[in-house]
């Protein structure tokens, strides 16, 4: 069969979401932004009281089931509780998804999330770019939420037998592991909200997808 014929489903699809949240793009553009929460899905995306799902823009929060997915998710659902919300610059995203800044009367849920160091800081250019990145920076230094060791650590204190370093290419995404004597060793940290992880042994590693760096001594 003609390979184009399997993404005419894919495009359609696209199509669709596309033109979904033009609609509500619209409808909030023109004086539909104050709405309520239907439930909290993670740490970065609700669901409005209309069905619409809503990435929260410039933050990506852990997945539910990686280092303060849970904590990012609880601190969101606190936030808005009992709250109507105010939608601010809507956009999509480059699959098509619904994002923007969401306010609680005049506090920005991102900016609270992004404070807390439970998310990371997703770079967009707007108005509010470098208040955000700011709030990051001041998080990360100050190792509050994912960047205490609860989930980025250079050593594993709680099982220090299990030595060997599982790390994520956050560009390609790539899985590499180390273990002591690996020239990059030393100096690799484990940030466990993006799914690296310690192992006890290389076949736990490769078991669950990591391949040894190429110039770890044999």
């Amino acid at each position: 069969m003609n390979k184009e014929w399997f993404l005419i489903p894919l495009f359609l699809l696209f199509l669709i979401s596309v033109s979904l949240n033009f609609f509500f793009y619209s409808h909030i553009k023109n004086g539909g932004n104050q709405t309520k929460v239907l439930y909290v899905i993670d740490g970065d995306t609700i669901v409005l009281e209309n069905k619409t799902r809503l990435r929260l823009r410039q933050i990506d929060a852990p997945e539910l089931n990686y280092c303060g997915g849970s904590e990012a998710k609880a601190l969101l659902e606190n936030l808005l509780k009992d709250k109507k919300i105010t939608i601010s610059q809507p956009t999509s995203d480059q699959l098509g998804r619904l994002m923007a800044y969401v306010y609680t009367n005049k506090t920005l849920v991102n900016l609270e999330l992004i404070k807390s160091g439970w998310v990371r800081y997703h770079h967009d250019s707007t108005l509010l770019t470098s208040k955000l990145k700011k709030a990051a920076e001041e998080a990360k230094n100050s190792r509050r939420g994912i960047y205490s060791e609860k989930c980025y650590q250079t050593e594993n204190t709680n099982n220090p037998k299990c030595n060997i370093k599982g790390n994520i290419d956050k560009n390609s995404g790539k899985k590499t592991y180390y273990y002591p004597g690996c020239p990059q060793y030393q100096f690799t940290i484990i940030e466990k909200d993006i799914g690296e992880d310690w192992f006890c042994t290389e076949k736990e590693a490769e078991d669950k997808g990591f391949s040894k760096a190429k110039n770890c001594p044999k």
